[in-house]
């Protein structure tokens, strides 16, 4: 089946063949009938499989076709997203498939100051894109009504419990007086997500689970390979030299980590955006589009960023430290081989992260593939990066040699 066959306005299907989208993925293809019909939905698919889309479809549809004009009387749908790169990317999609419709979307989130947010608030919206914090800020202040609210999305579901987020949304739950159509989107589902989920929805809720046997896509080829702590640094570098066209994406486990990574890897000539929750909200967007319009093909990123970058030509992901949360590898490992594009990822595991592994192995049911690293090839790696070094340093001695003057001496003697 087609979009072009869906019984949605004409105005979002000339969205989505401008986009390119012409058929629906499993997920999007079992879960629009259920959301156009009004009913809550619990959906668990693999990312990178258009689960955005999957409830933007039909939510922007059904708002379009609710209007008679571009007039806002209120908000109607409200995404909640646990990460500020996640819900900049989600109103991303629904700015994109509400194009020239009467759907008029916002995006709102923290590190930026309210005011703008607050006049584009006034001016009547539909559809709110928020992070938490931002947006309970503006409900205490009256800013934001929620008495208009017929949809309540919750995108990475689980990641919001991680983040503590239960009690917000219980309590935004509380505040939607009328009757409201409730959709849980995630890419990981546990005993926590389902007891959260019941315990907010109809007991009629459709629930969807798409690849339920395998929570890497497809797409993904994924490897580890056996790396001293040490040495993480040289065979990363490694890498990126073997790959000097490719885009990609370095997870780290925390912000030092992030910045220790990326100072090595600027020192052995590369070129590297970083992407942590310290960094403020302008630099960390600033840092997203230079990655994604290609002025800088080397992102190093925490797990704050690891549901919100959707790049489609990500090429590789390399796991620089694992994960401490299993689930998160399901996350960073689907940042490359998104929509129909193939990506891999490879991790490097210390054998103090042996356990993480196992962990992770646990988690998605199956071992991830070893790439075999054999001691002399282990060994010629760092041989090379140790000469490679040698080599820089006699060239910074020499530089300094010269500008203290004696390079300068020696030419001016030889002209006379």
């Amino acid at each position: 089946m087609k979009f072009e066959q869906y019984h949605i306005s004409d105005d979002i299907k000339h969205n989505l063949a401008r986009l390119g989208f012409v058929r629906p993925t499993d997920i999007q293809f079992k879960a629009i009938p259920s959301i156009l019909n009004g009913e809550d939905v619990l959906a668990v698919a693999q990312t990178g499989t258009g689960k955005t889309a999957a409830f933007a479809i039909p939510v922007i549809d059904t708002i379009h076709r609710y209007k008679s004009s571009k007039r806002s009387y209120g908000i109607k749908c409200i995404v909640l997203a646990p990460t500020r790169e996640l819900a900049v990317q989600i109103g991303g999609v629904f700015e994109s498939l509400a194009r020239h419709t009467r759907v008029k979307v916002f995006t709102l989130h923290g590190g930026v100051e309210q005011d703008a947010q607050i006049s584009k608030l006034q001016d009547g919206i539909d559809v709110l894109i928020a992070t938490p914090g931002r947006m309970f800020d503006l409900i205490n202040q009256q800013v934001i009504r929620l008495q208009s609210v017929s949809t309540l999305v919750l995108d990475e579901a689980d990641h919001m419990l991680d983040l503590g987020f239960i009690e917000d949304i219980r309590y935004i739950k509380k505040m939607l007086t009328r009757a409201h159509q409730t959709l849980f989107f995630s890419a990981t589902i546990n005993d926590d997500i389902r007891k959260l989920a019941y315990s907010q929805v109809k007991s009629a809720a459709i629930r969807i689970q798409v690849s339920p046997k395998d929570r890497i896509s497809k797409n993904v080829s994924h490897f580890v390979m056996f790396v001293e702590q040490d040495d993480k640094r040289i065979f990363l570098e490694r890498f990126l030299t073997d790959h000097p066209d490719d885009k990609v994406i370095v997870f780290v486990r925390t912000r030092v980590r992030a910045e220790r990574a990326g100072k090595a890897m600027q020192r052995a000539g590369f070129a590297v955006l970083a992407l942590h929750g310290d960094m403020p909200q302008e630099d960390r967007q600033v840092a997203m589009q230079d990655f994604r319009n290609d002025a800088c093909r080397i992102l190093i990123a925490t797990d704050v960023s690891a549901r919100g970058i959707d790049v489609p030509d990500v090429q590789f992901v390399i796991n620089y430290d694992l994960p401490e949360k299993a689930e998160n590898y399901v996350h960073r490992v689907g940042r490359t081989g998104r929509g129909e594009k193939k990506g891999e990822a490879i991790s490097f595991c210390s054998e103090a992260e042996k356990p993480l592994l196992e962990a992770i192995e646990t988690f998605i049911s199956k071992p991830v593939e070893v790439l075999d690293v054999s001691k002399k090839g282990y060994a010629e790696v760092l041989e090379t990066a140790k000469r490679a070094e040698m080599d820089l340093k006699s060239l910074v001695a020499e530089h300094d040699a010269w500008m203290s003057g004696s390079g300068r001496k020696k030419k001016k003697r030889k002209r006379g």
